[in-house]
């Protein structure tokens, strides 16, 4: 996956600096045989601000900087994360009708950024991404939202389960397209509080995750075609939900 060299830091000691400072970070490669108190410490920052570290062999650090790395990199975020209540509370206090969508499994970063695209374009305030499982939000992510990935809300969480819970408590009902579903996309009452949980093209949402919406829903289609792409599909539900936002 591209990623441009300016937004890599590379050795022990500025990646520990970075965290400390508080850059975003998008994730932290680590050499897995990598050790020493140094090691120690950065593992327990990322863990501390929910950023995600992954266990790689030399040769991909070696390959994605000349500089002397010590058996780290890390990857500065271009985009600055959120936490979840909070982006909740400002958009209640702006007195909008919260509409969010949540990325399961969305690796493909085009597919991202359009998303982001329709979200802006359709009046939602709010992403929410996993910390592990979805495409960096990296220069070619914003080249394809067109800017939108700097104007909306972005929340990573470490468990999108309990996301869940935490739209639920706060009233939001979470909704999962089906093909096998009863409802039909324009029968949900996209005018309530509301976020839509978009899944892997190859394998959807998670089964865990299905279970936990609150209505399931099909978007109808013509033709023998298995389905919609995800950032398509994305975009014909936004744009469904503004419609009867706006028609009100």
């Amino acid at each position: 996956m591209f990623q441009s060299k300016k937004n890599i830091i590379a050795g022990r000691n500025p990646v520990t600096e970075a965290l400390k400072s508080g850059q975003t970070i998008d994730k932290v490669l680590l050499f897995k045989n990598a050790s020493g108190d140094a090691i120690i410490e950065i593992k327990q920052l990322a863990r501390e601000q929910n950023v995600p570290v992954q266990y790689v062999p030399q040769e991909k650090l070696n390959s994605l900087t000349n500089v002397q790395h010590q058996g780290v990199v890390a990857f500065k975020s271009s985009v600055v994360y959120q936490d979840l209540q909070q982006v909740i509370d400002w958009v209640n206090s702006q007195g909008e009708v919260p509409l969010f969508v949540m990325l399961d499994g969305v690796t493909d970063v085009r597919n991202i950024g359009a998303i982001a695209r329709s979200a802006v374009c359709c009046g939602a305030q709010a992403l929410v991404i996993p910390d592990k499982g979805v495409g960096a939000l990296n220069e070619e992510a914003m080249k394809s939202s067109a800017g939108a990935l700097e104007k909306i809300l972005i929340c990573r969480v470490n468990s999108l389960l309990k996301a869940l819970d935490t739209l639920h408590l706060n009233g939001i009902k979470v909704f999962t397209s089906e093909m096998k579903a009863t409802k039909r996309l324009h029968q949900l009452n996209w005018s309530e509080p509301a976020c839509v949980v978009m899944g892997n093209e190859e394998k959807g949402v998670q089964p865990y995750m299905t279970k936990a919406a609150d209505e399931h829903f099909t978007i109808p289609m013509k033709g023998g075609f298995d389905s919609f792409n995800v950032s398509v599909a994305t975009g014909i539900i936004l744009y469904e939900a503004m419609r009867q936002r706006t028609a009100e």
